[in-house]
């Protein structure tokens, strides 16, 4: 098969790969469509060590099983990898188990790459109507789902539905579809570039402001920079709730004497449960989450120079999905 390698920092190499060869109670799936997220952006750059060169990254996927009982089935991927049998995951929350396992990060290789292999309970079918390509979008939705969920379910039941959300990418674009929802209304996007914040506008129907002001309810910081958990600390009201979705940086930036004397609740978020992602693809399959028409499509052997301009910012969408080439969807 091709793959698009990561090889070294900043270097992404379109080339031949072995075919991945499933396990037990798993299926291959012909990778038509995967985002790139930001966390394939750290790495690329060099920033996380999880992700060691040589290495396929990419883990938002979807595409059609070949061979088995599913043959031909179109799919979208919950890439996380639980064991089934820990306290985190017999509960609903896989996210937490100890055993986890992410395409993308050693010990499994990502979906930059024609095939996959995955466990059969990590397949979602998706109806006939539903373009892969945006059934791709489903584990960035998830993300934010999960993260919204846990939010609204922390804030006071006498405080307003409001939401000012840090950062314009996927992930807090995301933020911003879940909430709205999820019957808040009134949400703030916070996004310095001007392209991207004009896309957000113009083609999301969303408030996009390039700086931060007046005070919240509920903060998603969708960045994780010093400077964010500041900007969050500072906006959230008295009683109010800081979702942190963001791991652009490890430490710095929360107000923390603010924090506890205004008894604000600040909540670390990572992926979802099993049945977050099942909810995120009903919303998304039932249009709940509006018409996801915000995203770019390149071949998946362009990919390097997509990477490049996700950094640059010469891309105003907030999502690039790449898919194999020869494929059509």
């Amino acid at each position: 098969m091709k793959a698009l390698v990561y090889t070294d920092v900043e270097t992404l190499t379109y080339r031949d790969a072995p075919d991945p060869e499933p396990g037990a109670g798993e299926a291959l799936i012909r990778v038509e469509s995967v985002g790139i997220c930001g966390s394939d952006m750290h790495a690329w750059l060099g920033h996380d060590n999880r992700r060691p060169a040589p290495l396929i990254l990419g883990h938002e996927a979807a595409g059609t099983v070949v061979g088995g009982p599913r043959d031909g089935a179109r799919v979208t991927i919950n890439p996380l990898v639980t064991c089934g049998g820990c306290p985190a995951c017999t509960s609903g929350r896989e996210n937490l188990c100890p055993e986890r396992q992410i395409i993308s990060m050693p010990p499994r290789e990502g979906a930059f790459a024609d095939l996959l292999r995955m466990p059969e309970r990590n397949l979602i079918a998706v109806p006939d109507g539903v373009p892969l390509a945006k059934a791709a979008l489903a584990e960035p939705l998830a993300v934010s789902w999960h993260a919204v969920r846990l939010g609204l379910a922390a804030l006071h039941p006498s405080a307003e539905r409001r939401a000012l959300i840090l950062g314009g990418g996927a992930i807090g674009l995301a933020a911003a579809l879940a909430l709205r929802a999820m019957g808040v209304d009134e949400v703030t996007v916070v996004e310095p570039n001007n392209a991207r914040r004009a896309y957000l506008t113009e083609r999301c129907g969303l408030r996009a402001v390039p700086a931060a002001e007046g005070a919240h309810p509920i903060v998603v910081d969708a960045v994780g920079f010093a400077v964010t958990r500041a900007t969050a600390s500072a906006l959230a009201e008295p009683g109010g709730v800081i979702v942190h979705i963001g791991l652009g940086e490890d430490a710095g930036g929360l107000d923390l004497r603010r924090m506890t004397l205004q008894e604000i609740t600040f909540i670390g978020t990572y992926t979802y449960t099993a049945q977050d992602f099942r909810d995120t693809a009903a919303a998304l399959f039932d249009g709940r989450l509006g018409p996801l028409d915000w995203t770019e499509i390149r071949p998946l052997s362009d990919g390097a120079a997509a990477f490049r301009d996700i950094r640059s910012g010469q891309s105003a969408a907030p999502k690039i999905i790449l898919q194999p080439d020869n494929q059509g969807v």
